[in-house]
């Protein structure tokens, strides 16, 4: 994942005060594809904890931090609206762990910054609305490989061939994740 942020994240010090890398594209492709815009003001101190004071020590450092997020951000918007979003670089599945550490990370990522937007989904899509479902079953998808080990489990229980439901879950989700923001744009529009 060769990028700005990955230049900024070579200081050891800053590295581990913020999300990593694939945590920060997750985060701001959770951002990316909420039906409001939320401004990255009101949310990128959460990428370094929520704590008020950055942890940049100038506000050039500060400046070049937020424009690769933004950055990330524009181009997660316009590839999830252009169809063409995929998982990023390093993100893949794993033979060994089902799903790489990246892919790990990123999911994570993604249900932490669904978190801030929660409120705006629940309002569009309630539980009683058929849209749920394709809510619900994106934030399932990025459940299971977020925690693979005990999805891993419970697909067993079910006699679920488990590692081609991970194959299948993780190739699905670009085009869910697609459909679920336009669907979102859709839903605030009307």
């Amino acid at each position: 994942m060769s990028s700005k942020l990955s230049d900024i994240l070579q200081d050891q010090q800053l590295a581990e005060l913020l999300l990593n890398e694939a945590q920060t594209r997750g985060f701001v492709t959770a951002m990316a594809a909420a039906p409001n815009i939320i401004a990255p003001t009101e949310w990128l101190a959460f990428l370094w904890g929520g704590e008020e004071t950055s942890p940049f020590s100038t506000h050039e450092e500060l400046e070049n931090y937020a424009n690769a997020i933004i950055d990330i951000l524009n181009e997660a918007r316009t590839t999830l609206f252009d169809n063409t979003w995929q998982w990023p670089e390093g993100c893949a599945l794993d033979d060994s762990q089902i799903v790489t550490e990246a892919t790990s990370n990123f999911c994570e990522g993604v249900l932490q910054g669904w978190q801030l937007a929660r409120d705006d989904w629940e309002t569009i899509m309630p539980p009683e609305s058929e849209d749920n479902a394709l809510l619900g079953g994106v934030l399932l998808s990025f459940s299971l490989l977020f925690d693979p080990e005990t999805a891993l489990e419970a697909l067993k229980e079910q006699d679920a061939d488990a590692l081609a439901q991970f194959e299948e879950i993780f190739n699905a989700i670009p085009v869910m994740l697609c459909g679920l923001t336009q669907r979102g744009a859709m839903l605030v529009q009307e």
